[in-house]
């Protein structure tokens, strides 16, 4: 069975920081790319930050490259996002899910955790 468990959301002023962390069942993070995404009030859920497993090679949105870092700790089945620099149009809930294939960055579990709210207030 997939568990994703976000946490670590808030509300923050522009300029802040705020570090995400994804809890994971040990199948829904074994070796698996992981990634962080994220679904703003009336948008569709988009893609942030991809780490790969193995290579720990990272990809983000451009939207927030140099702000936010992606790591994953494998021995406590549990991904990271720190968000730095944050402004208003970070504002979204935030999920985790495994990568289903490192060019398209989709993710692989059609079951997604309850997401962690992050708001930024300028």
């Amino acid at each position: 069975q997939v568990q994703l468990v976000e946490s670590g959301g808030g509300l923050v002023q522009a300029g802040g920081s705020l570090r995400l962390s994804c809890a994971a069942s040990r199948r829904a993070i074994s070796n698996h790319h992981m990634g962080w995404f994220r679904q703003a009030p009336g948008k569709g859920r988009e893609f942030v930050a991809a780490i790969a497993w193995g290579s720990g090679i990272t990809d983000y949105t451009d939207s927030v490259k140099g702000r936010f870092t992606i790591s994953t700790d494998n021995a406590k089945n549990t991904a990271y996002l720190q968000m730095n620099s944050l402004k208003p149009e970070d504002t979204a809930v935030y999920y985790c899910n495994a990568i289903s294939t490192w060019n398209t960055k989709s993710p692989l579990f059609d079951s997604w955790g309850q997401g962690t709210q992050v708001t930024v207030s300028s």
